[in-house]
């Protein structure tokens, strides 16, 4: 795959300076009156929840809601994963990166005709930090101020410049004040809710979502009238696909480009767009046997990579063991890592046993007269069973360890690995640069096992992680934040957090018989991925249909 991509510097100079600047507004789509484009949904079961409650602590919510609510900022993956505006006009930091001060657009209106004000920010900003069940994007400032209708002072403990992405992250979006201030916000599920995105919900079923295209939208007309968002899974999204019945998903395809673009490239789009992280084996390590690194780098050692992408069909992906793609990262990756691909080594597996005084008996691992038979939890929606048993059959021929597979539907699987309810869990791993990448590990989002996780899923608790991370948020000079993300790189190699199996793509699938006009990885400006917000409506802002 060619792409122009370029090495992540989202943190840096770029961030201490801030942008500017307004969002381009595209052509409107003349000719597409009473056009829809239609969206299918594999990892959401089969029927949808009426629950746009986007920061609320419950786990099953509409699908979505990100073209409803928005973000202050977008990462720019197409132009080396730069954090630019969207809500936000520009930013500044100041006090040492203790202090920024945000400027909002004045043109933004909620989808009820209010204006969108200072008000609104201080209020969204400031859930996550009178609420911490409500923190689910993991915030780092500690108070938010306004300064007038069009600009608010976000203040950190510490200097933060690395930490900017996280106001791009859609689950930090802007909320209405005037409406959510009066709401049980544990218990309202906001049937109807009010955003500043694009669309308003038209039509709610448990089979079928309609959204309405604004015409007051502060980025554009939309070329569309209405969005659908419908349940499938993946076999049948095949076949719908093939048939045109929908114009949009995102899923993996092994063999797509035989099975489906070769049948009409020009309609058939099936694209792949390197987000810079990894599908990762991650280890619960607040609890035995994973809290010992011997453990974790026996079982690190005896994952067949290979045999994964192979699977897969997607020969040469596999992961280094850093989690960073070369690709990616080519500036940022210690040279020892560079090019790496990890393959088993059930020698070096059974040395680190032993020398943490461990054995396996009868499939279990023994130490102290205690018996550990792990599992390992995985997205049974993204289909990854067969990759679940690969793992499996590795670690039982190799080292004589039996491992269950816990496949778990969407819900359930983030339930389990957010309350720390897993040994071993098949997660992504990734983010906007170095820091982005590493940042869940810190202990900050640590929390005891049955408590929800933000992020750290796997509890990581390390002295020397949280120092790096640290240092990183205080810095914008790139050749102290490349040392200290190569030292984060060696603690992620040497103590094994997580362990990378592949790197991880944004996978879209597209019949274009309906629409034209869309990205592909030779040339974009945002990814065709629908959930990544900004992109997701630029993308839409952008399309023609097919004949007009």
């Amino acid at each position: 795959m060619r792409s122009r991509w370029r090495v992540l510097l989202v943190v840096g100079a770029v961030l201490a300076a801030g942008c500017s600047g307004p969002v381009a507004k595209p052509a409107s789509g003349g000719g597409a009156a009473d056009a829809s484009i239609v969206y299918a949904k594999t990892d959401g079961g089969t029927t949808f929840v009426r629950n746009y409650n986007v920061m609320g602590p419950a786990t099953d919510k509409a699908p979505n809601m990100e073209l409803v609510y928005e973000p202050l900022m977008r990462v720019d993956y197409g132009d080396g994963g730069v954090v630019k505006p969207w809500l936000a006009e520009s930013w500044t930091f100041s006090a040492q990166g203790k202090q920024l001060t945000i400027k909002l657009r004045k043109d933004v209106t909620w989808s009820d005709g209010q204006r969108f004000t200072a008000d609104d920010v201080v209020y969204s900003l400031g859930l996550p930090i009178e609420k911490p069940d409500f923190s689910i994007a993991g915030v780092t400032y500690k108070s938010v101020q306004k300064v007038d209708d069009s600009t608010v002072k976000v203040v950190f403990a510490d200097p933060s410049y690395a930490t900017l992405n996280q106001f791009a992250n859609i689950l930090l979006p802007m909320v209405p004040k005037h409406i959510w201030s009066t709401q049980n916000l544990n218990t309202w599920t906001n049937p109807d809710p009010i955003g500043t995105g694009p669309f308003t919900l038209k039509e709610f079923k448990p089979q079928q979502i309609t959204l309405q295209a604004r015409t007051d939208y502060w980025g554009g007309k939309l070329p569309m009238t209405t969005y659908k968002i419908i349940p499938t899974s993946a076999d049948a999204l095949k076949a719908q696909l093939l048939k045109g019945d929908i114009d949009w998903a995102s899923a993996s395809w092994p063999n797509g480009e035989k099975e489906y673009v070769a049948k009409d490239p020009d309609k058939h789009l099936y694209q792949l767009y390197s987000n810079g992280g990894a599908m990762s084996v991650l280890f619960n390590t607040a609890k035995a046997p994973f809290d010992d690194v011997h453990v974790r780098r026996a079982l690190a050692l005896t994952i067949d990579r290979t045999a994964v992408v192979t699977t897969l069909q997607r020969p040469g992906t596999e992961a280094g063991p850093t989690g960073l793609s070369d690709q990616l990262f080519a500036d940022w990756l210690d040279p020892a890592y560079k090019g790496k691909v990890q393959k088993v080594d059930a020698v070096a597996a059974k040395a680190e046993l032993a020398a943490g005084g461990w054995t396996i008996d009868n499939g279990a691992l023994v130490k102290d007269g205690k018996r550990y038979q792990p599992s390992i939890l995985f997205n049974s929606d993204w289909g990854w069973g067969n990759y679940a048993d690969i793992l499996i059959n590795t670690w039982k021929q190799t080292l004589g360890l039996q491992v269950k597979g816990a496949g778990q539907p969407s819900a359930g699987y983030y339930d389990k690995q957010n309350l720390g309810q897993f040994d071993l869990a098949a997660a992504s791993t990734g983010g906007s640069g170095v820091y982005g990448v590493y940042r869940f590990l810190s202990s900050s989002f640590k929390v005891p096992i049955g408590k929800s996780a933000t992020l750290n899923q796997g509890r990581w608790s390390d002295p020397k992680t949280d120092s790096i991370l640290a240092a990183m948020e205080r810095t914008d000079n790139v050749d102290q934040l490349k040392t200290l993300g190569r030292e984060l790189q060696q603690i992620v190699v040497d103590k094994v957090p997580f362990s990378p199996i592949y790197n991880n793509f944004y996978f879209v699938d597209i019949n274009a018989t309906r629409w034209t006009g869309w990205p592909t990885p030779d040339s974009f400006d945002h990814i065709p991925f629908v959930g990544m917000g900004p992109d997701t409506i630029l993308t839409m802002l952008k399309l023609q249909r097919r004949g007009s």
